[in-house]
């Protein structure tokens, strides 16, 4: 399931809880659905930190352990 539909499937189910309620197996759904979402975020927030390379000019310049106030 893309994020897309999956985002749409649980505004939908948001929707429903707003207006009617929902069964027991729409509550199971949409806890699974919430974790399938925020295990993406979390996958795509690991990502990036991974991707981050630290770059460290003062060391590059020659000011090895020197910081600027």
């Amino acid at each position: 399931m893309d994020i897309d539909s999956l985002v749409a499937r649980i505004n939908e189910l948001a929707r429903k809880q707003k207006s009617t309620g929902l069964s027991e197996e729409e509550l199971a759904e949409r806890a699974k659905l919430r974790e399938i979402y925020l295990n993406n975020i979390r996958s795509n927030f690991r990502q990036q930190l991974d991707s981050i390379e630290i770059v460290d000019d003062e060391k590059d310049q020659g000011r090895q352990g020197k910081l600027k106030h």
